[in-house]
């Protein structure tokens, strides 16, 4: 739902806190998306971001999964600009590698203002970018790259599927009442090759990747405290993505859904009372926040006679600000067996926790 992002939630606690979510559009009923424009930037909406994550192997086997994200928390939209180096917008990103058969997870951030050219969204150019991470669209590919101190992705992506709108009527919807709602388009079959340079090594790979675009001004509720956001790419070329919001009773908040892509990329909703999502046996306690997150999920879907197990061979791949002002959660590769009516599956996917170190704190 990759609203997710509890890493942003102490902007946007801020933005709200500051009055700043007046000068912006809710996310409403009857949008109706355009492609490409609608893969840029909405500067008239307080908070977007644009994730992409992914399940890749080198040619000797060497599994990863990668998460690339970018964010746009508006401050200020109404007062004129004096300069370059006035502060409209924040623009966030996070990049993470999970290696998963060397059993390492490392992560990094980083927060820019425009500046002169410092990061930014720019339809013209097709490019998202802050700093030297990037993604360049060229014509229906899109040239992924991230160099960080320690590590670095370069990936080439095309989807092999048309893009995916979430909810109903051009909304995905979060909580009770207008505007609790964000605009979310997925490309969630995107075919993967490039460099991944860790440790000193340089792996070529190809996989799969999913990328996220939600734009919203006010998603969650006070009393909605987290959510569990999962992503599955199935081996038979279909694709899952459901997302339950967690209360402060404990219950599951009545706005949870998601969506099932068939191998043609035709959609079916479903509905909160059409699934379940439920952890099983497995926790694991963060070192760093304490937080204890589930880590085996099982997934049950009457209506389209599907039942998996999801699990992950890496425990720790929690993303926590070192100078801990925001929520950590945990982001991290997937995989998964079950079966669809008769039919035994696997596949691949991405997880995500929020919520589980503290309350994700939304103001009244």
């Amino acid at each position: 739902m990759k609203n997710r992002r509890a890493w942003a939630a102490a902007l946007i606690g801020f933005a709200f806190a500051a009055g700043a979510s007046a000068q912006y559009k809710d996310a409403l009923p009857g949008y109706r998306f355009t492609f490409p424009r609608d893969h840029f930037n909405h500067p008239d909406f307080q908070t977007e971001w644009w994730y992409y994550t992914g399940n890749v192997k080198s040619t000797d086997g060497h599994r990863f999964g990668f998460e690339l994200t970018f964010f746009r928390q508006g401050l200020d939209r109404e007062t004129k600009s004096t300069g370059a180096w006035d502060v409209h917008d924040l623009y966030l990103a996070h990049l993470a590698l999970s290696d998963l058969d060397g059993g390492k997870f490392i992560h990094t951030e980083r927060t820019n203002r425009a500046g002169p050219g410092i990061a930014g969204v720019n339809e013209a150019e097709r490019r998202i970018w802050n700093g030297n991470w990037q993604v360049l669209w060229q014509g229906d590919r899109q040239i992924l790259q991230a160099i960080a101190k320690t590590f670095a992705i370069h990936f080439t992506l095309s989807s092999a599927k048309p893009p995916v709108i979430h909810g109903n009527n051009g909304v995905s919807q979060k909580g009770e009442g207008q505007g609790r709602a964000s605009h979310y388009v997925s490309l969630t079959r995107l075919l993967s090759a490039g460099e991944i340079e860790s440790g000193g090594r340089h792996f070529q790979v190809t996989g799969t990747a999913w990328m996220d675009h939600e734009f919203f001004t006010r998603q969650l509720e006070p009393d909605q405290v987290g959510w569990d956001w999962i992503s599955i790419q199935f081996a038979d070329k279909t694709e899952l993505m459901l997302f339950q919001i967690r209360r402060k009773d404990g219950s599951i908040d009545p706005h949870s859904a998601g969506t099932f892509v068939n191998a043609r990329g035709d959609t079916i909703h479903l509905d909160t009372d059409e699934f379940t999502m439920e952890p099983t046996n497995s926790v694991w306690r963060s070192p760093a926040t304490g937080a204890l997150y589930p880590l085996a999920w099982k997934i049950s879907i009457a209506k389209l006679s599907t039942v998996v197990d999801c699990s992950t061979s890496l425990p720790s791949q929690e993303l926590s600000s070192a100078a801990g002002l925001s929520p950590a959660y945990w982001e991290g590769s997937i995989a998964l067996v079950g079966s669809k009516g008769r039919t035994h599956v696997t596949g691949v996917g991405y997880l995500e926790m929020t919520g589980y170190d503290r309350p994700v704190e939304v103001p009244r």
